[in-house]
């Protein structure tokens, strides 16, 4: 099933997120929902184990599943069922995500990088700015950024969605490229969920 073959869906827009660690990726889109930048909701949080993001969704009133294992398709599913999910949003999530026909062309991904290069397993955070800043060094590259893209059942191979970049500065540390980068993450995932349900409402506006 394509992307314009899902479910109409709900308003708001209800969002499960899934993360590993500080939950800096639920701020921003709680602080977008909360302005009203962002027509959605967040029902669920599911975390890898139990982290500074999990306490966050917690405190946010916001019901928490921790499952330190392998998330399987069966358990993803029920979760999404649940609470009648309609996009499923990774938020530094570490795991591979089993795409079932339930969930596919709904599971989304910010990488910090402009995808298809730097990317893989193994290739997230400090690990892919490390490589940029040195691909940069050896004059291969001059800018990075993020992608938003569809999630698929490899790491980071999904079609994109959009892509935002930023130059990278002779003088960049990974630690210095990481923080202009994520401020980029901060704009692309709202604009990437906010082209997906309007993109879903076109599918359905001659209902």
């Amino acid at each position: 099933m394509s992307f314009d073959e899902l479910d109409k869906f709900h308003s708001p827009t209800r969002l499960a997120v899934l993360l590993s660690g500080s939950g800096t990726t639920l701020d921003n889109l709680l602080r977008h929902i909360d302005s009203g930048n962002l027509d959605a909701d967040v029902p669920v949080v599911i975390a890898s184990k139990e982290c500074l993001g999990a306490q966050k969704a917690r405190d946010a009133g916001i019901p928490t599943v921790v499952h330190t294992g392998q998330l399987d398709s069966q358990m993803l599913d029920q979760i999404c069922a649940q609470y009648d999910v309609d996009l499923v949003i990774l938020a530094g999530y570490l795991k591979l995500v089993p795409i079932s026909p339930r969930v596919q062309n709904r599971v989304i991904n910010i990488h910090p990088a402009l995808l298809p290069d730097f990317g893989g397993k193994g290739m997230h955070g400090m690990n892919v700015h490390r490589a940029v800043v040195e691909s940069a060094k050896l004059g291969k590259i001059d800018r990075s950024g993020c992608t938003v893209h569809f999630a698929d059942e490899h790491y980071d191979t999904g079609s994109t969605i959009i892509q935002l970049d930023c130059p990278i500065h002779e003088t960049d540390t990974p630690d210095e490229l990481a923080k202009r980068v994520f401020e980029l993450e901060c704009q692309a995932y709202p604009q990437a969920i906010k082209l997906l349900i309007d993109r879903n409402a076109r599918a359905h506006s001659a209902e």
